[in-house]
């Protein structure tokens, strides 16, 4: 399998809502690797990694997140392989 990393920002009502927590949750669930943070500006920074078909369908739920969010956008690049073991909460 091929091995992709995006890195994106998730824009919208995404903070103060369990919206990090559940992205973790959701990242163990898929087997990706990576790490979420809040940014100043009210978004939500994210780091996928690991098999494309997982980091896509990682990707794909985070255009939507949890139920008690709503998200507004989200905007993902390719960018380089980074070897990191596990998903965390920044």
């Amino acid at each position: 399998m091929s091995k992709i990393s995006l890195q994106g920002v998730v824009k919208g009502k995404v903070q103060g809502v369990g919206f990090r927590q559940a992205t973790v949750r959701r990242a163990v669930k898929l087997g990706v690797d990576g790490w979420v943070r809040n940014t100043d500006d009210g978004a939500v920074d994210v780091l996928i990694c690991g098999d494309e078909a997982a980091v896509e369908a990682m990707a794909a739920w985070l255009s939507t997140g949890p139920t008690q969010a709503r998200v507004d956008s989200v905007a993902f690049s390719s960018c380089a392989w980074q070897d990191i073991a596990g998903f965390v909460q920044l």
